[in-house]
């Protein structure tokens, strides 16, 4: 399958004025339907199913076509949108609408220009999806693992700026990018042992890190680099670096730490590297069985400049030691074949300038790595793994991937939704219930493991910055004590109504509905009779479910792109999440009308 440019001679060459307008449409639709679901907009009805939106001067005026369905979900027809002003018909415009709209959503002066960049950068990603070749959703899931990675064409499904990566030029987006599809190679730099922080999972060493994730050829050439410049190799840790980051930021922002040879430039390495839907995550294609390896890159993307924090990589392994050793101990997270994709080693390198200079700066966090395990050996004959994002890809033809592992499976649709939900969503509401623990388990985050088009079970990753334990009386080893967050108790349940119900079974039950597989009402029941199977099975947690109601009548509407909206460099303070949620109103839960009858 060809995931490269239109062209090698032109990188612009997606640029066109036919891909401009169908992707200008497509996030123009998004933006109505996710900013009316947010409440930012409130859409006038003006006839059965017709709908207007107006801009801030009330000179612009948006008409579409729209099915509201649960949770406040805004089904737009993308190919019904008009837009007016004074009467006559305009162009959809993604950036326009931005600045029409500016002071309804609250876009101030010093954060728009940066927003509209995202907002542009986020036009062209989606303009080199579309020149693609097209794929079908069966060619995509043939195509395998990474296949599936580099092919999705949504990115966030509630985020509007979800591809900024402000930063990236666009022949860096053409190698970088996850939809390119573009092996790579990562720099490695040597890091003196008197700055660097490693840390490991119990029984691991770096030694036995470094033989297994690099050939002793690569070792040597390695060592001999070091050795060239007088240096003793002994005294300095290998570290794994984005080229990006190589390229634009540390020989100049670190140049002192490579003049005075606490940092020694090796090279690339010798294994290809695909990038993955986080940007920052690589996938070893020479030897699938190495781990992933997460850098440091000093890019805007969806919120955050995506550094790591070395101080933050410290505890990383021994987070992921307690978070499988918890599920290894629970009978009920053993059955479900529940599993994290630890990671089990990490590297940071402490610049003792940009130290001094602050307590919290991205300059210091542009030198750290993670490694993670690889889903492929976790794999069982006749079994595939394939990002939960892809559940909500839609391809160019119109069909949604999950109708096509719907029919490969045999199953009824409601059969297999119910099969997904007891290996995805069962072990998340018991971490929750019995632990207090909670994680980010939106589609990136989660690696179906399929069999027959079946998901079987489910492998959580990116644990050491996304775990939290909402549970006071939950125990933690006091080298962890940092994933631990205060939240409200009438906000607990939120965890998995925004993350779970709102940012992905919403979108999933949408594509169902809409593609005739399975009625909204009937998906709604059969998350219902999970939820309720589970409590039938977790009697001595009965009073936490009650505290606690998944089946409760109505629940706060948590708002994402209110949170991007309000602070494009940093959406969320890591430390204390929940003090930046940003509430509107209440919604209904589906799931209440389908409740079980309780003592």
């Amino acid at each position: 399958m060809n995931s490269g440019r239109t062209s090698t001679h032109e990188p612009a060459s997606h640029l066109t004025p036919e891909h401009w307008r169908v992707v200008n449409r497509r996030l123009v639709r998004k933006a109505l339907a996710e900013l009316s679901h947010e409440r930012l907009l409130t859409p006038t009805p003006v006839g059965a199913g017709r709908y207007v939106v107006s801009s801030d001067d009330g000179r612009v005026r948006y008409h579409f076509e729209a099915r509201i369905g649960s949770l406040l979900h805004w089904s737009i027809d993308a190919d019904s949108i008009t837009r007016h002003r004074d009467g006559a018909e305009l162009p959809l415009d993604a950036m326009e609408l931005f600045l029409e709209l500016r002071e309804t959503l609250g876009l101030h002066d010093g954060l728009l220009p940066v927003y509209l960049e995202e907002i542009s950068s986020t036009l062209e990603s989606d303009a080199f999806k579309l020149a693609k070749p097209r794929v079908s959703s069966g060619e995509l899931l043939d195509a395998g693992f990474q296949a599936i990675e580099s092919g999705m064409t949504e990115g966030h499904p509630c985020f509007l700026a979800n591809s900024g990566r402000i930063g990236f030029d666009i022949t860096e987006s053409a190698k970088y990018a996850p939809e390119a599809g573009a092996p790579l190679r990562l720099v490695w730099l040597a890091a003196h042992r008197d700055r660097v922080g490693f840390s490991a999972s119990a029984g691991l060493d770096y030694d036995e890190l470094v033989r297994s994730e690099l050939d002793e050829s690569t070792r040597e050439r390695f060592e001999k680099r070091i050795s060239e410049f007088g240096l003793d190799p002994a005294d300095y840790l290998f570290v794994p670096v984005h080229p990006w980051q190589w390229d634009n930021k540390l020989p100049v922002t670190f140049a002192a730490e490579f003049a005075n040879r606490n940092l020694v430039h090796l090279g690339s390495g010798d294994d290809d590297y695909l990038p993955q839907q986080s940007i920052r995550t690589f996938f070893n294609s020479s030897s699938p069985e190495r781990h992933y390896v997460k850098t440091a890159i000093s890019v805007l993307n969806m919120g955050f400049l995506r550094g790591l924090s070395p101080e933050y990589m410290r505890a990383t392994p021994a987070i992921n030691d307690w978070v499988s050793e918890l599920i290894s101990g629970d009978e009920l997270l053993r059955e479900s074949g529940f599993d994290i994709l630890r990671e089990l080693a990490a590297v940071g390198y402490h610049n003792e300038y940009y130290t001094a200079a602050a307590k919290d700066s991205p300059y210091r966090k542009m030198l750290a790595a993670l490694w993670r395990e690889s889903p492929v050996p976790k794999l069982r004959d006749g079994q595939r793994a394939a990002t939960m994002a892809s559940l909500l890809h839609v391809d160019e033809f119109g069909e949604p991937l999950v109708g096509t592992l719907i029919s490969r499976s045999g199953l009824a649709p409601a059969d297999w939704l119910r099969r997904y939900l007891d290996a995805y969503l069962r072990p998340l509401l018991h971490c929750f219930y019995a632990y207090g623990v909670v994680f980010m388990p939106h589609g990136e985050n989660i690696i179906l493991v399929l069999e027959d088009g079946v998901p079987k079970r489910v492998l959580l990753k990116d644990i050491g910055e996304e775990v939290a334990v909402i549970e006071p009386e939950t125990e933690l080893p006091a080298e962890i004590e940092r994933i631990r967050s205060e939240v409200p108790e009438n906000l607990r349940a939120l965890s998995l109504f925004t993350d779970i119900f709102d940012c992905f079974f919403r979108f999933l039950c949408s594509i169902t509905h809409e593609h005739g597989l399975l009625d909204e009402r009937d998906f709604w029941r059969t998350v219902a009779e999970c939820v309720a199977d589970y409590e039938a099975d977790a009697p001595e947690l009965r009073d936490r479910f009650r505290e606690y109601d998944l089946f409760a009548e109505r629940y706060e509407l948590s708002c994402l792109n209110r949170l991007q909206l309000g602070n494009n460099q940093q959406m969320v303070n890591l430390q204390d999440p929940a003090s930046a949620l940003k509430i509107a109103g209440m919604l209904d839960n589906p799931i209440a009308p389908h409740a079980p009858a309780r003592d």
